[in-house]
């Protein structure tokens, strides 16, 4: 799974993990921000088809989990009428007892989830370890090997290194504020005597300490917060011997055994899903956390996304459950570096793409040429011989046009992103009725989700193959307009890190389409 990045004022370690806070008043200067001028402009297009009827469109969230009872998605989440809620019978003869609301693919039928799983590398490096104990590797397997064990052995090294630092920052925490004091000669400071203080270059980091501490986004228990994720990263993400995946009792390499799961649609851990969903369709209007894009929308909730990389089984299946099921969207906001099982997930791609059905994934938050690297699941597999109608691909932008439009962190592709929409700093629902602002690419892949639904529900004549080339061909483009680069940090003309070079500009799609009805009464 493609890491969130939880957005906070400050981020102070370089892996990007922050602490999530709940209760604090929202950033007005974020609240919405994707629905207006420097997002989608999806209020400029409610205005122009205000006179129009929207029918009803069902979107499936292949997450980890959702909070169906979040006030904020109330007559939101869909409901499978062909079953009988509670009656332990498959009444709709789909192969899922009681699949109410959808499905999760990471359980077992005693109600018991699975949540912490490795990665996918982590996967593979135990897997041709233990092979390789027994027989000999094939040259590309014993290269693979070689591959994941030293990607896993760094990446275990740096979390590590990253431990050791966190220990060091509780007594440094405690010595801030004398610090400054000595410094401005003022005990009692505030943020605006820090934001005065022009601190030298190498004082800047203690300022910056300050202002958090000052804040509340740093303290010894978001320390300790931390510390704890990292620990159990170390623990389940990139240890060979952990099996997270046990308690669902299948085999995850055998596509047949397909008899798995349950209708717990939440989970254990619907944070990431949550705010997915509300980014598609929460509420609009209600002055609760931020609006949705999409007004008439029910949301499937699909859990097949733990913590830890995804299975390419439970991918395939919840996308041929959606497409079953009557999704005519899917958003897919995680990814992942491997994927053994690729023509069995493409198989499903193909699946969705014969009956109609968009698929929209997420680039990834890795700031890589996901052209060179590919970001798993891709619309490109090597052994793919015909283009899939239904996939987009998307990358993650700012509110700052200027200079800093790509948010730091998102992949990009000239070939292999499509187009990108906003992703950073986005305010939407989360479990327990709450909200919080996260960011990532995860969150760029629903804003294009909801802007497909707001057009199929405005204009259902549409195919989704229309709409997402409309997507594309309508977005705002900022080619020729030199931006900083996600990886390099290098201007560059924005043109060069998508294959449109645009931005997702509802506004601009339901232009054409209003022209295009104009246009076809004139004729008649």
């Amino acid at each position: 799974m493609n890491k969130i990045v939880i957005k906070l004022s400050l981020s102070l370690f370089a892996f990007g993990f922050t602490n999530l806070v709940f209760g604090q008043e929202v950033d007005k200067s974020v609240l919405n921000w994707y629905n207006g001028k420097a997002g989608m402009q999806t209020e400029k297009a409610y205005k122009k088809v205000k006179k129009k009827k929207s029918t009803t469109v069902i979107v499936a969230i292949i997450d980890s989990g959702m909070d169906i009872e979040h006030e904020d998605l109330k007559g939101k989440i869909w409901t499978n009428t062909k079953e009988i809620p509670g009656n332990g019978i498959d009444d709709d003869g789909n192969g899922y007892i009681d699949d109410i609301h959808g499905w999760n693919f990471l359980g077992n039928s005693s109600g018991e989830n699975a949540n912490d799983m490795r990665l996918e590398k982590t996967r593979i490096l135990a897997n041709l370890s233990q092979k390789a104990a027994s027989e000999s590797l094939t040259e590309d397997e014993q290269a693979l090997l070689d591959e994941v064990k030293a990607s896993v052995e760094e990446d275990r090294a740096k979390y590590e290194g990253y431990l050791a630092q966190m220990d060091m920052m509780g007594p440094m925490l405690a010595n801030i504020p004398s610090m400054v004091a000595a410094e401005i000669g003022k005990e009692n400071y505030t943020e605006k005597d820090l934001k005065k203080w022009k601190a030298p270059a190498e004082k800047q980091q203690i300022k910056q300490l300050a202002l958090a501490i000052l804040s509340g986004d740093l303290s010894e228990e978001s320390i300790k917060q931390q510390k704890e994720q990292l620990q159990n990263m170390l623990d389940t993400h990139l240890n060979p011997d952990f099996d997270g995946r046990a308690i669902v009792g299948d085999n995850p390499d055998d596509f047949s055994d397909v008899n798995y799961g349950n209708n717990d649609v939440e989970g254990p851990d619907a944070l990431h899903g949550t705010h997915v969903g509300g980014i598609v369709g929460s509420i609009r209007g209600n002055k609760l956390g931020g609006d949705g894009v999409a007004n008439n929308v029910l949301l499937m909730s699909l859990r097949a996304v733990p913590n830890g990389d995804e299975f390419d089984k439970d991918i395939a299946l919840a996308i041929r459950y959606a497409v079953d099921n009557g999704a005519s969207i899917i958003n897919m906001s995680f990814g992942k570096a491997y994927s053994p099982h690729q023509k069995e997930v493409y198989e499903a791609f193909a699946y969705a793409d014969s009956k109609g059905v968009l698929c929209i994934h997420a680039a990834g938050n890795d700031h890589k040429d996901i052209d060179v690297e590919p970001n798993y699941p891709t619309s490109r597999y090597v052994f793919q011989t015909e283009k899939l109608d239904h996939f987009l691909t998307i990358g993650s932008s700012t509110k700052e046009t200027e200079e800093k439009l790509p948010s730091p962190f998102s992949n990009y592709g000239q070939q292999t992103v499509d187009v990108f929409a906003p992703g950073s700093e986005i305010y939407n629902t989360v479990p327990q009725s709450e909200y919080a602002t996260l960011q990532g690419t995860s969150m760029a892949c629903p804003m294009v989700s909801g802007a497909a639904a707001f057009l199929k529900s405005y204009f259902p004549e549409k195919t989704m193959k229309e709409i997402a080339e409309l997507l594309l061909s309508s977005s705002r483009s900022y080619k020729g307009v030199m931006q900083t680069h996600p990886n390099t940090k290098e201007m560059v003309d924005f043109g060069t890190l998508s294959v449109t070079g645009g931005v997702v500009d509802l506004y601009n799609a339901v232009m054409v389409l209003l022209a295009e009805e104009k246009a076809a009464k004139s004729k008649k």
